[in-house]
Formats: C-alpha cells, structure tokens, sequence
C-alpha cells in the first residue's frame, strides 16, 4: 500500500516527488514512457533549456531531467519505468495497473503531461530541435533577427506568432483555410502587426533541409490552386494544439473541453478526493517546465495536507 503514487516524470511529476519524498511519504512514481518511448516527459526531446531558473548558461532537456530525477531518488522516491494501462478510482485505496502489476495507493498525482501536434512529415521529424520547435517562448530566443513560420489558425498560432515578432525579423503564419480560428482580439493584433504576414489556404509538404541538418524554408502547396512554392526561413513553429495524456482517466476523472484534467481553481484538486493532477496535463494554457514544477510542488503538499486530513501519513 503506497501512501503517494505519481504517475508521470515529467517536471510536475519528478517535482511532487522530491516534494513527497522529503515529507517522509516515500512516493512510488510511475514514469511512463508516453514521449518518444522515453520517461521524463517533453523535455526528453528538447535541447537547449535556457528560460528555467538557475542554469545561467542553459542546460540540455534531458540532462535536466536526469537531474530532478537523481534529486527526486536521492530523498527515497522509488520509479518503475512502465506506462500505466488502466485505474480505479471509483474506491479506496485507489488501484493502478502498469503491466499487469496491480499497485493501490491512498493518494493519486497525475502528471502525465501532454503532446504538442505535429503536422507528420518526416522532415519535420527529423528537424525538430533544428529548426522545428512547438513553443515560441522556449525557442523564440534563438531566432532573433531572422525569418520564422507559424502553422496554425487559432490562438496558440496567433499568441506564438505574436511573441515571435517581437523577436525575429519576420514573422509568416501558413494556415490551411482562408480564415482563422482565433478569437477575434487575437486576430485583430496579428493582422494588424507590421511583422507579420499570411498564407491561406496552404499547407506544408516538407521542411528544407534535412541534409543541412537545420531549418532554411519550407515546400508549400496551396490548397485549391495546386500551385506549389517555397519560403525561406530558419525557424518552424507548430501552433496546431496540443494533445493532453488522458486516455486512461477518461470516464475517471473530470476532464475539460479540451481533454485535460479539470482542476478546482486555484488547486490541483480534481473532481475524486485525494487525486490530484500537476502539469501540462491540466494546463492547456502555460505549459512551461517552472510552471509545471510549481504545481508538482502543490500537488505534493496536497496529497501530504489530505493524508493527514485523513489519519494516513
């Protein structure tokens, strides 16, 4: 019987863990391997990290990880490399299952995270971190005074390309339809901005170049002309939504609109008493590593907080 079961190992997930452990609740954490077949969470594929407090000269994503993760093992965490297939929060103690191996906990954190959508070309694959980049606010920084592209018509694309233009030299938003998405404010700042400019009705069939190893344009076709071209540029951003890692609770857990985990404002509360959900997987708005940390820090002083409530720690 686990008093704190973690399932993810992305910063919310290492964080509430090291939090945990500390407490003196010896968490068990889950890792997953929900991005590329690794744990540790996005930051796994990320290479410079620049923007996380206290790395002056930036650090690279997985070394990161490995540090929060030796930190979060230094204080006694335990971590099984699995993925979770299957829960049962309907009583307590909770039941989760990992390849087929039943493990049942008092208190529950969920920070499974979330995925950024891609758009499927290969080239894109092979260029992430290259060039290709789903966050204008991790990335930006290393496209000063040059030429990016946006993909996307909502108002993730219209927020990344807007952030965008206060960095680069210039700012292009490739949308598949002749109009957006985004709210109206939204569209209203970026058609408005000097920086930027759009192309309708055209999508993106490869990102030059793969043999450079980093990014110099884009292959377009537009949509009902067929007409085919190229725009030079030395970023890609993936402004397409993000897809939050919520499979197994559905039917669980209370999840929002978009698929993320609904939580009490102000909390990391869900809607099943002393299940608590930390990261990108109930932030579909900041979805940065310090702000998934700092609920990985209240999901752990929750659970320590209700155990107590309880009689359990």
């Amino acid at each position: 019987m686990e008093k704190v079961l973690i399932i993810g190992s992305g910063p919310a997930g290492l964080t509430a863990a090291i939090y945990a452990a500390r407490a003196n609740l010896q968490p068990l954490c889950i890792e997953g391997m929900i991005v590329g077949g690794i744990p540790g969470g996005q930051l796994m594929i990320t290479t410079d990290v620049e923007n996380y407090p206290g790395f002056p000269t930036g650090i690279e994503g997985p070394e990161m990880m490995k540090h929060f993760r030796d930190q979060a093992e230094r204080f006694g965490t335990r971590f099984i490399t699995q993925d979770v297939d299957k829960v049962d929060f309907s009583a307590r103690p909770y039941r989760v299952w990992s390849d087929g191996t039943e493990y049942q906990a008092h208190t529950i954190i969920v920070a499974t995270g979330a995925k950024a959508r891609w758009l499927g070309l290969e080239s894109e694959e092979k260029l992430q971190n290259a060039g290709v980049s789903a966050c204008a606010t991790c990335d930006g920084f290393f496209f000063r005074d040059q030429d990016v592209c946006v993909v996307g018509g909502g108002d993730t694309a219209m927020e990344e390309a807007l952030y965008l233009a206060n960095l680069c030299k210039s700012v292009t938003i490739v949308h598949r339809r002749d109009e957006l998405r985004a709210s109206k404010i939204m569209q209203k700042r970026a058609l408005e901005h000097p920086k930027i400019k759009f192309v309708w009705n055209t999508v993106i069939t490869e990102v030059l170049d793969v043999a450079k190893g980093e990014v110099t344009g884009i292959k377009i076709k537009n949509r009902e002309t067929g007409e085919e071209g190229e725009i030079a540029c030395q970023g890609l951003f993936i402004a397409i939504g993000h897809k939050p890692n919520t499979e197994v609770f559905q039917g669980i857990l209370e999840l929002d609109g978009l698929g993320y985990i609904a939580t009490k404002n102000g909390s990391v509360e869900t809607n099943v008493a002393g299940v608590f959900a930390c990261g990108d997987v109930q932030d579909h708005e900041w979805r940065q590593a310090v702000t998934a940390a700092g609920t990985g820090c209240m999901a752990a002083l929750s659970a320590e907080r209700w155990l107590g409530a309880e009689g359990l720690n």
